[in-house]
């Protein structure tokens, strides 16, 4: 049922998240504009490399940002006192991941070369990833300390820093990438580094805000800086199944993209022009799945049942209405979106030719996308994180089976791989709405045990 008064609220919370994770699509998508006026090679490398590096931290970012829920819960549960202690033992965690991080930069940075890259685009991609991993701990602890705001309804706060961090990088990525105002020229390495330094700028605006004197008297921050093992362990307990739900499709997600790319350049820059386009569809969404979650969260603790149903309503509502009219957008207007990414040497009809034909996949599933984020953020807002971790693991990996077979057994073309991904991902969609239909995630008895310490 779609009551007007939720409707407002998910707007109110999300629209500073939606807004927060554009300014984070801008960011990636000016970074690979700006690769675009140097070569093919370089729009490649920045896909291959951010997707890499995101993949080594990805576990830790699904763990770290289910503070978003725990906070929301404990929020609405009128538990204040725990929420910032939820961020302390975050950054426990995210301190912990360190050396982890540093290992698995070491053995990730080989991949490039066996998957049979372009020697060119593979000594791009070592550059861009090496740097962005160097900067992996700002934008983890980043990462937590966001989750603490949306946790507690205050989106307004992401999204002044994150806006802040996006104005930073772009001017600086420029300067760094073509050496401009007295700066030396960097290529890729500039992208990277413009991305470091905007992090931990933002990071630095996320602690002053925090610090501040409201959540100083209202969440008792100041004494929240402690160990606290009962919710380190409630953290961990739901956290670790969404955090390997994230890193195993990820690492899926990687696979098949580093697959994909063995077909040549042309094909990974198609690849990573598709997916700049995907991603100023799909990330700003992720601001409505955030909000989804943390009001489904909050009213789980406040064991208002009703208003979780509201919430799910009006999530649907504005994610279809958005992503139906990215779809018609992209299918209408994909080969003058694919041209704004013509690159200034080189002959660029088949990287557009194959380009503008994935369009067409792009704009069949960007709706099972917004399923996908509105029904996921619904079950994890609820703590139904085990399920989703077997089902959407179980598909990814299914997926990549098949991806196998067709690009490297059966070599049936980067057509062929396309749709089969276009088909996993509405695939996955009417599963999570199936499971969101059923009643298994709404017992009591299920919510009881998630909100129990």
């Amino acid at each position: 049922m779609l009551s007007a008064t939720t409707f407002k609220e998910l707007l109110r919370l999300s629209l500073p998240m939606v807004v927060s994770q554009g300014a984070y699509a801008v960011m990636v998508f000016t970074d690979r504009w700006f690769m675009s006026q140097l070569d093919a090679v370089h729009i490649a490398a920045t896909l291959g490399g951010g997707v890499a590096s995101f993949f080594c931290i990805s576990l830790f970012v699904g763990i770290i940002t289910y503070a978003n829920a725990l906070v929301a819960q404990y929020f609405g549960a009128q538990e204040l006192d725990k929420c910032p202690r939820v961020v302390s033992q975050g950054a426990i965690m995210v301190l912990m991941s360190v050396p982890i991080l540093a290992l698995a930069s070491y053995f990730v940075g080989d991949l490039f070369g066996a998957m049979g890259h372009d020697p060119r685009q593979v000594e791009l991609e070592r550059v861009y990833f090496y740097i962005l991993m160097g900067g992996s701990v700002f934008t983890l602890m980043k990462m937590c300390i966001a989750s603490y705001f949306s946790g507690i309804g205050r989106t307004k706060v992401v999204m002044i820093c994150d806006v802040c961090g996006m104005l930073l990088n772009v001017p600086l990525s420029y300067a760094l990438i073509f050496g401009k105002f007295g700066l030396p020229t960097l290529g890729i390495a500039g992208a990277a580094l413009g991305t470091v330094v905007a992090s931990l700028f933002a990071l630095a605006l996320f602690f002053s805000f925090y610090l501040a004197k409201e959540h100083r008297e209202k969440f008792n921050v100041l004494a929240s800086f402690r160990y606290d093992g009962k919710i380190l362990k409630r953290y961990l307990r739901l956290g670790v199944p969404s955090g390997f739900e994230l890193f195993m499709n990820v690492a899926t997600f990687n696979l098949f993209l580093l697959m994909f790319q063995s077909y040549g350049v042309p094909q990974g820059a198609a690849m990573a022009i598709v997916f700049n386009w995907d991603m100023l569809s799909f990330v700003p969404m992720i601001g409505l799945h955030i909000g989804v979650m943390s009001l489904i969260g909050r009213f789980v603790g406040a064991n208002d049942m009703a208003r979780v149903n509201q919430v799910i309503a009006a999530g649907f509502v504005v994610a279809i209405v958005y992503s139906g009219t990215l779809g018609l957008l992209f299918i209408n207007y994909r080969v003058p979106l694919v041209e704004i990414f013509a690159t200034p040497t080189g002959d660029f009809s088949e990287i557009s030719d194959l380009a503008s034909f994935m369009m067409i996949g792009l704009s069949s599933y960007v709706v099972a996308d917004a399923i996908l984020l509105i029904a996921g953020g619904a079950l994890r807002g609820a703590g139904d994180t085990r399920w989703l971790m077997i089902t959407s693991i179980s598909l990814h990996w299914i997926m990549l089976v098949a991806q196998y077979f067709i690009i490297m057994v059966w070599e049936l073309g980067p057509r062929a791989a396309w749709w089969a991904f276009v088909a996993m991902i509405i695939s996955l969609a009417l599963v999570y709405l199936y499971r969101l239909l059923g009643d298994v995630w709404r017992h009591p008895e299920r919510l009881a045990r998630v909100m129990a310490d």
